[in-house]
């Protein structure tokens, strides 16, 4: 890959987190919605189930999700360069925002119109991140019983307050037992043809 080429990628993973830096409201869900619309649906990059793997990654790691899952993703486009290039383009438009806010801190926290326009922003963000949720569950339902295993996780931290770690190793344990099961079911079937 020549120098100017390679340049050009970083160039174009930087502008697009940067882009997602400045509209990612809401936490770190909505970036997994414009990924998903632009890397998965739009340029075809990436999976669904690349992109639950790149979050469910960066949800297990130490730090903000937002970051790390612009890291993962810049190093799986671009190197460890990629990935430094997206956590700087992620993180650069919100900091400069808040430097400008917080200077007039007083004067937005008090205007019902600033409140106003905040309040809309994140009524808005809900449909956002139901459409990631939604997309991220059609790549992790990848066996039947699974759709068991999201029912019963949601249950258990809706209803029993069940801490999400034990919930985790849960579905550690329902992976590993269902795949493995439909692993060798595979074996078996290909055996028999």
């Amino acid at each position: 890959m020549t120098v100017t080429k390679r340049a050009k990628e970083l160039w174009i993973l930087l502008l697009e987190f940067m882009r997602f830096g400045c509209f990612t409201f809401g936490g770190g869900w909505s970036i997994i919605a414009q990924m998903q619309q632009l890397y998965v649906e739009k340029k075809k990059v990436i999976t669904a189930e690349e992109l639950l793997d790149l979050t469910s990654v960066a949800k297990s790691l130490p730090g903000t999700m937002i970051a790390n899952v612009a890291m993962l993703y810049g190093y799986r486009a671009g190197g460890i360069l990629g990935g430094f290039v997206c956590v700087f383009g992620m993180t650069v438009p919100p900091m400069l925002i808040l430097i400008a806010i917080s200077f007039g801190y007083n004067a937005f926290r008090s205007n019902y119109w600033v409140m106003a326009v905040m309040s809309g922003m994140q009524a808005a963000v809900v449909p956002i991140i139901a459409s990631a949720a939604i997309g991220l569950a059609k790549g992790s339902v990848k066996y039947p019983p699974c759709v068991f295993v999201v029912l019963l996780c949601l249950g258990l931290y809706l209803f029993l307050d069940i801490n999400a770690i034990f919930l985790v190793a849960v579905g550690i344990a329902a992976g590993f037992l269902i795949g493995g099961y439909y692993e060798r079911k595979g074996e078996k079937d290909h055996g028999a043809a």
